[in-house]
């Protein structure tokens, strides 16, 4: 990624940069695919509420018009800046950590293995910021739902911070972190591929004697993509388990990952983890795209500002 380059920046300067880029990032990809989130979430959550994609998208639409496709956006905004803010500043860090461990000279001699590695290893740290503001995201997303099956008095249109205090209120501040654990099984391994996936397709659209840094807008939005198609076609069924985890923690406190991933599968069987599978990969293409594509410019102008300054 732009953090390869061979500069001579003050390490807390080029982390600063990393950290803005990524949080241009985050809103890029918030803003270019919500709709299709709210539809993943309310699938995984409640399948057998819907028949499909279209089903749960034009109920959603009926009952709540627009807004109910981009309920949770506020908290949607805060866990991607936040998450990959300091995805994409742990992500240098990491890969100088990595460079030193295969005993390499430069951060641009790494492999793109060795890259998804490092991506993986900044996920660790993400998530501790992604797992409470997606906590909120997926209750908003999901409330109504709830409502339906009666399992939460809250109201359909409630605010990011009614449901922030209602957390605090039940659980106290350790119920934030709901489905820690599946954030974590969720984010290492597809981290991994999600920038494997990036960086190979950079690899691939690299003419000889050019740098990966020197790719217009259309390869780094494909790459993007691939990126973000990887990540969740791999580990879909793990979010699905963290959805039901943190949305029906909402009525109580819920089994662990590995004994609500058996009775998902006991009950429904194993095609109910892959509820919403169709938005999230429709997504996830514009989405991500949009994501490394405002990361990549982004950090290039800060660089560029920086370096005449």
């Amino acid at each position: 990624m732009g953090v390869e380059e061979e500069c001579t920046l003050h390490p807390m300067t080029d982390a600063i940069i990393n950290l803005t880029a990524g949080a241009a990032g985050g809103v890029a990809c918030v803003l270019s695919g919500q709709p299709f989130d709210t539809v993943k979430v309310k699938m995984q959550t409640f399948p057998s509420l819907y028949r499909g994609f279209l089903d749960c998208s034009l109920k959603t639409y009926r009952h709540d018009g627009l807004r109910g496709l981009y309920q949770g956006s506020v908290p949607a905004l805060l866990a991607n800046v936040a998450e990959n803010a300091v995805l994409f500043a742990c992500y240098g860090t990491c890969q100088q950590l990595t460079r030193r461990v295969f005993g390499l000279e430069k951060v641009s001699h790494l492999s793109d293995l060795q890259n998804a590695l490092s991506g993986s290893l900044a996920s660790v740290f993400s998530s501790l910021v992604l797992c409470p503001t997606e906590l909120v995201k997926c209750r908003m997303q999901a409330v109504h739902e709830m409502r339906m099956v009666g399992k939460t008095s809250l109201a359909s249109h409630i605010s990011t911070w009614s449901v922030v205090r209602d957390i605090l209120k039940t659980d106290g501040p350790q119920g934030l972190f709901q489905g820690m654990t599946s954030t974590w099984l969720r984010e290492v391994p597809g981290y991994f591929l999600f920038f494997g996936g990036y960086e190979i397709c950079r690899t691939l659209f690299t003419k000889p004697g050019q740098s990966k840094d020197e790719l217009d807008a259309v390869p780094l939005l494909i790459s993007g993509g691939v990126g973000g198609a990887a990540f969740w076609l791999a580990v879909y069924p793990i979010d699905s388990v963290k959805s039901r985890i943190q949305v029906l923690s909402m009525s109580g406190k819920q089994a662990g990952f590995i004994r609500t991933l058996l009775c998902i599968i006991r009950t429904e069987g194993v095609p109910a983890l892959y509820c919403g599978l169709t938005p999230t990969v429709l997504r996830a293409f514009p989405s991500n795209g949009a994501l490394f594509l405002a990361y990549e410019w982004t950090r290039r102008t800060l660089l560029n500002h920086t370096s005449t300054a």
